[in-house]
């Protein structure tokens, strides 16, 4: 499938953060990218909120990553 998925800066951020470890360093940041990322877009696809060739727009609201589906109107 072709999902293209854009970040803003406060979810790079978010994601830079919480994907961090003073110990690890950024190794927790795959598990991050998987749990707050890739699995919502998967359960996304299933519930056919987002097909193929869709754009899906990471932000944050109230400390979370969001994730929203854009129609072709504001993808454009």
């Amino acid at each position: 499938r072709h999902i293209e998925l854009t970040l803003g800066d406060p979810a790079r951020t978010w994601l830079a953060n919480a994907g961090y470890d003073p110990v690890y360093g950024a190794r927790p940041l795959k598990r991050v990218i998987q749990k707050t990322l890739q699995d919502r877009l998967a359960t996304m696809i299933l519930e056919g909120r987002i097909r193929d060739g869709d754009t899906v727009m990471a932000n944050v609201e109230d400390g979370e990553i969001i994730l929203d589906p854009l129609v072709e109107a504001e993808a454009a």
